[in-house]
């Protein structure tokens, strides 16, 4: 297992797919930093990506599907002092996302409420539950 950096200022992005109420959940591998918890996909920005190059790029190599994303949605620092941007994103529905197992053990379609009662959920996940759920986020991609 990979030990959380202590160096601030690091950036990342996260997906946000949605499709029939449901939204796309990953369970994190045993081999990456908070291990078997509950997120949604994504991951580190490298240098020289844009937000939208690397949550494209992080989707494939996560759960080898293309995205088209399509609005960001929020933007928040995590106790672990990463720069998160939260991406809406399309997936084609024929798509069938297939864990890489270094990152990924198993993929979920959750509702909100599902997701939220899940107790290895990372907390900026359930941070911007809440914002759904209040009302201040909206899912929809126009």
């Amino acid at each position: 297992m990979e030990k959380i950096p202590e160096t601030p200022g690091r950036r990342g992005v996260v997906a946000i797919i949605v499709q029939e109420g449901r939204m796309l959940v990953i369970r994190r591998s045993m081999h990456v930093i908070a291990p078997l918890c509950y997120c949604f996909p994504g991951g580190g920005i490298e240098e020289g990506e844009t937000e939208v190059t690397a949550v494209v790029r992080e989707i494939r190599e996560e759960i080898g599907i293309q995205i088209c994303p399509t609005r960001r949605l929020w933007e928040c620092v995590t106790a672990w002092k990463v720069h998160l941007a939260w991406w809406l994103a399309e997936m084609d529905p024929a798509a069938v996302p297939v864990p890489n197992p270094r990152e990924v053990e198993s993929i979920h379609w959750l509702t909100p409420r599902e997701m939220a009662g899940l107790s290895e959920l990372l907390d900026s996940n359930r941070e911007l539950l809440e914002l759904i759920e209040k009302g201040k986020i909206f899912l929809t991609h126009s």
